[in-house]
């Protein structure tokens, strides 16, 4: 299963009883039916769901019109995006008959990586690369730490608004690095938070009163010059002053994610959101062959 060592396997297997034990719901019980459905040992789902936790490679904007308006998009990038492809999904979540919080995700995983809560707030998560994901499940993960996509989920479903959505997001002990970025309903409501397993190590928020109407974030800290061999960022935020805070909007936003290498060979799919504008809601699959 994608290159995973043998002793991981063994140990999730050997351990799996006590992971049921220690799983919150409503994850388990989704990962045990979804197990029953495919026909897979609950280990292999198991396995699944975490593997997913911090492999993707991604590229993340949150921004602000000159009108206040804030807009919100992603690329999900990964190495098997040709069967990711086939498995990614919308999914609505209804609390009491209405729509209580919609996300992108594959069939199978019970997490998201891409979610919006409407008329509240919208998240993405990008990997932050320490580690391979095992050293870190096996790290963390017994200590009742949460996986970066529930965190999302439980989020969306929770938190009332923008600061309560960057409170959790930025204080809940997590197994892995990640930057998780948030946008909201109101003029500077957009953030790109930094996180070590324990806590934040930077909040970069919009600060369009000095200039800076977006935030560009791959998986590399902002602080520091991006690789040149992986340098997405600057084709982005050449492509985001081309447009013009003036002229930002969904569609715009969408074609700033197609320019390449923003949009590349891994490009799984491309979501466009604003929580103030819920219904516009989008995500296309990606393919360039």
């Amino acid at each position: 299963m994608y290159n995973v060592p043998k002793w991981v396997h063994a140990v999730i297997r050997t351990a799996v009883g006590e992971l049921e034990r220690l799983l919150p719901q409503p994850f388990i019980d989704e990962i045990r039916g979804m197990c029953d459905v495919l026909n897979l040992s609950l280990a292999d789902c198991v396995l699944v769901n975490l593997a997913y936790e911090s492999t993707a490679f991604c590229t993340s904007i949150v921004a602000q019109d000159s009108r206040g308006h804030i807009y919100h998009g992603r690329n999900l990038d990964y190495p098997f995006g040709d069967f990711l492809r086939k498995l990614t999904v919308d999914v609505q979540f209804l609390k009491n008959g209405q729509i209580a919080f919609t996300g992108t995700t594959f069939v199978g995983y019970v997490g998201l990586w891409t979610g919006q809560s409407p008329h509240k707030f919208t998240i993405s998560g990008d990997e932050r690369d320490k580690g391979w994901w095992w050293e870190n499940v096996i790290a963390a993960f017994f200590q009742r730490h949460s996986p970066i996509s529930w965190l999302i989920r439980t989020t969306l479903s929770e938190s009332e608004n923008f600061d309560a959505a960057v409170y959790r997001l930025s204080k809940t002990p997590l197994i892995a690095d990640v930057y998780y970025i948030v946008g909201g309903t109101s003029p500077q409501e957009g953030v790109v938070i930094t996180r070590n397993r324990a806590g934040p190590m930077d909040i970069w928020p919009l600060d369009p009163l000095n200039g800076a109407w977006f935030r560009v974030e791959t998986n590399y800290d902002h602080w520091k010059p991006v690789p040149k061999k992986d340098d997405r960022r600057t084709p982005a935020i050449k492509a985001l002053n081309a447009t013009g805070q003036a002229n930002l909007s969904l569609e715009t936003l969408f074609q700033v994610l197609s320019v390449f290498p923003v949009y590349n060979n891994y490009t799984v799919y491309t979501t466009v959101m604003s929580a103030a504008n819920p219904d516009k809601y989008m995500t296309r699959i990606r393919n360039l062959g």
